[in-house]
Protein backbone atom coordinates (compact mmCIF):
# COMPACT_ATOMS: atom_id res chain seq x y z
CA UNK A 1 0.00 0.00 0.00
CA UNK A 2 1.31 3.48 -0.75
CA UNK A 3 2.10 5.36 2.48
CA UNK A 4 -0.33 8.16 1.59
CA UNK A 5 -3.15 5.58 1.70
CA UNK A 6 -2.35 4.37 5.27
CA UNK A 7 -5.25 4.79 7.68
CA UNK A 8 -7.10 3.16 10.55
CA UNK A 9 -10.68 2.29 9.61
CA UNK A 10 -13.26 2.91 12.34
CA UNK A 11 -16.15 1.65 10.21
CA UNK A 12 -16.38 0.43 6.64
CA UNK A 13 -19.63 1.37 4.93
CA UNK A 14 -20.00 -0.74 1.80
CA UNK A 15 -22.80 1.24 0.13
CA UNK A 16 -23.94 4.72 1.11
CA UNK A 17 -26.42 6.60 -1.08
CA UNK A 18 -25.18 10.13 -1.90
CA UNK A 19 -28.23 11.57 -0.11
CA UNK A 20 -26.93 10.12 3.21
CA UNK A 21 -23.45 11.70 3.10
CA UNK A 22 -24.62 14.83 4.96
CA UNK A 23 -25.95 12.55 7.74
CA UNK A 24 -22.48 10.97 7.98
CA UNK A 25 -20.87 14.41 8.18
CA UNK A 26 -23.20 15.45 11.01
CA UNK A 27 -22.47 12.21 12.88
CA UNK A 28 -18.72 12.67 12.46
CA UNK A 29 -18.91 16.24 13.75
CA UNK A 30 -21.03 15.18 16.72
CA UNK A 31 -18.74 12.31 17.74
CA UNK A 32 -15.50 14.27 17.46
CA UNK A 33 -16.50 17.73 18.75
CA UNK A 34 -15.09 17.22 22.25
CA UNK A 35 -12.36 14.66 21.55
CA UNK A 36 -8.72 15.64 21.96
CA UNK A 37 -6.13 14.44 19.44
CA UNK A 38 -5.63 10.70 19.79
CA UNK A 39 -2.37 9.05 20.74
CA UNK A 40 -1.95 5.87 18.67
CA UNK A 41 0.75 3.19 18.78
CA UNK A 42 1.80 0.52 16.31
CA UNK A 43 2.28 -3.02 17.62
CA UNK A 44 2.86 -6.34 15.84
CA UNK A 45 1.98 -7.48 12.33
CA UNK A 46 -0.69 -10.01 11.45
CA UNK A 47 -2.75 -11.38 8.58
CA UNK A 48 -6.34 -11.51 7.38
CA UNK A 49 -7.48 -14.26 7.26
CA UNK A 50 -5.66 -15.81 10.21
CA UNK A 51 -5.38 -19.19 8.48
CA UNK A 52 -4.64 -20.26 4.93
CA UNK A 53 -3.21 -17.97 2.31
CA UNK A 54 -3.15 -14.38 3.60
CA UNK A 55 -4.86 -11.64 1.60
CA UNK A 56 -4.00 -8.71 3.87
CA UNK A 57 -0.85 -8.01 5.89
CA UNK A 58 -1.40 -5.44 8.64
CA UNK A 59 0.08 -3.89 11.76
CA UNK A 60 -2.08 -3.64 14.87
CA UNK A 61 -2.88 -0.20 16.29
CA UNK A 62 -3.66 0.64 19.92
CA UNK A 63 -4.84 3.80 21.56
CA UNK A 64 -6.87 4.74 24.60
CA UNK A 65 -10.38 5.68 23.51
CA UNK A 66 -10.01 4.13 20.05
CA UNK A 67 -12.35 1.20 20.67
CA UNK A 68 -14.87 3.50 22.34
CA UNK A 69 -14.87 5.90 19.38
CA UNK A 70 -15.37 3.01 16.95
CA UNK A 71 -18.25 1.64 19.08
CA UNK A 72 -19.91 5.08 19.29
CA UNK A 73 -19.56 5.51 15.54
CA UNK A 74 -21.12 2.12 14.82
CA UNK A 75 -23.98 2.85 17.23
CA UNK A 76 -24.56 6.20 15.51
CA UNK A 77 -24.53 4.55 12.09
CA UNK A 78 -27.01 1.94 13.26
CA UNK A 79 -29.31 4.68 14.60
CA UNK A 80 -29.12 6.34 11.16
CA UNK A 81 -29.96 3.05 9.47
CA UNK A 82 -26.60 2.99 7.64
CA UNK A 83 -25.18 -0.50 7.12
CA UNK A 84 -21.61 -1.36 8.06
CA UNK A 85 -19.61 -4.46 7.24
CA UNK A 86 -20.69 -6.15 10.53
CA UNK A 87 -17.13 -7.30 11.24
CA UNK A 88 -15.77 -6.76 14.75
CA UNK A 89 -13.56 -3.68 15.07
CA UNK A 90 -9.85 -4.54 14.91
CA UNK A 91 -7.70 -1.42 14.80
CA UNK A 92 -5.01 -1.87 12.17
CA UNK A 93 -3.15 -0.28 9.28
CA UNK A 94 -3.08 -2.34 6.08
CA UNK A 95 0.49 -2.69 4.84
CA UNK A 96 -0.11 -4.91 1.80
CA UNK A 97 -2.85 -6.75 -0.10
CA UNK A 98 -2.33 -9.87 -2.19
CA UNK A 99 -4.63 -11.75 -4.53
CA UNK A 100 -3.72 -15.41 -4.78
CA UNK A 101 -1.25 -17.45 -2.72
CA UNK A 102 1.09 -15.49 -0.47
CA UNK A 103 3.77 -16.55 2.01
CA UNK A 104 3.56 -15.88 5.71
CA UNK A 105 6.53 -14.21 7.36
CA UNK A 106 7.23 -14.08 11.10
CA UNK A 107 5.60 -11.16 12.93
CA UNK A 108 7.38 -7.83 13.04
CA UNK A 109 7.09 -5.68 16.15
CA UNK A 110 6.89 -1.89 16.12
CA UNK A 111 7.10 0.68 18.88
CA UNK A 112 6.27 3.83 16.90
CA UNK A 113 3.40 6.05 17.82
CA UNK A 114 1.79 9.25 16.61
CA UNK A 115 -0.86 11.76 17.44
CA UNK A 116 -3.95 11.65 15.23
CA UNK A 117 -5.27 15.24 14.99
CA UNK A 118 -8.39 14.40 12.99
CA UNK A 119 -10.90 11.84 11.81
CA UNK A 120 -11.63 11.67 8.11
CA UNK A 121 -14.63 10.50 6.13
CA UNK A 122 -13.36 8.91 2.92
CA UNK A 123 -14.97 7.62 -0.23
CA UNK A 124 -13.20 4.55 -1.56
CA UNK A 125 -12.86 3.99 -5.28
CA UNK A 126 -12.07 0.35 -5.88
CA UNK A 127 -9.54 -0.39 -8.63
CA UNK A 128 -7.69 -3.53 -9.70
CA UNK A 129 -4.51 -1.89 -8.45
CA UNK A 130 -6.08 -1.24 -5.04
CA UNK A 131 -8.50 1.24 -3.50
CA UNK A 132 -8.11 4.99 -3.86
CA UNK A 133 -9.41 7.03 -0.95
CA UNK A 134 -10.87 10.49 -1.54
CA UNK A 135 -11.51 12.84 1.37
CA UNK A 136 -15.18 13.74 1.79
CA UNK A 137 -14.90 15.55 5.11
CA UNK A 138 -12.38 16.05 7.92
CA UNK A 139 -13.22 16.38 11.61
CA UNK A 140 -10.48 18.04 13.67
CA UNK A 141 -10.02 16.73 17.19
CA UNK A 142 -9.94 19.92 19.27
CA UNK A 143 -11.05 18.81 22.72
CA UNK A 144 -8.87 19.50 25.70
CA UNK A 145 -6.37 16.76 26.49
CA UNK A 146 -7.03 14.63 29.55
CA UNK A 147 -5.42 15.88 32.79
CA UNK A 148 -1.82 14.70 33.28
CA UNK A 149 -2.95 12.07 35.79
CA UNK A 150 -5.16 10.41 33.16
CA UNK A 151 -4.32 8.91 29.81
CA UNK A 152 -5.36 10.88 26.76
CA UNK A 153 -8.08 9.29 24.60
CA UNK A 154 -6.99 7.85 21.27
CA UNK A 155 -8.72 7.30 17.97
CA UNK A 156 -7.98 6.53 14.32
CA UNK A 157 -9.11 8.00 11.11
CA UNK A 158 -12.25 6.44 9.69
CA UNK A 159 -12.64 5.42 6.10
CA UNK A 160 -15.58 5.57 3.83
CA UNK A 161 -17.08 3.87 0.94
CA UNK A 162 -18.19 5.78 2.59
CA UNK A 163 -15.75 5.07 5.44
CA UNK A 164 -15.87 7.03 8.63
Amino acid sequence: MPAEQFHVTLAYLPAVPPARVDDLKRLGAQLTQDLPPLHLKLRGTGYFPNEGSPRVWFVKVEGEGLNELAAALRAGLQALGVDTDDLPFKAHVTLARKKGPAPRVPPLLFSQGWQAPQVTLYRSILRKTGPIHETVSTFRLRGAPAPASESAPTSPEPRAQETL
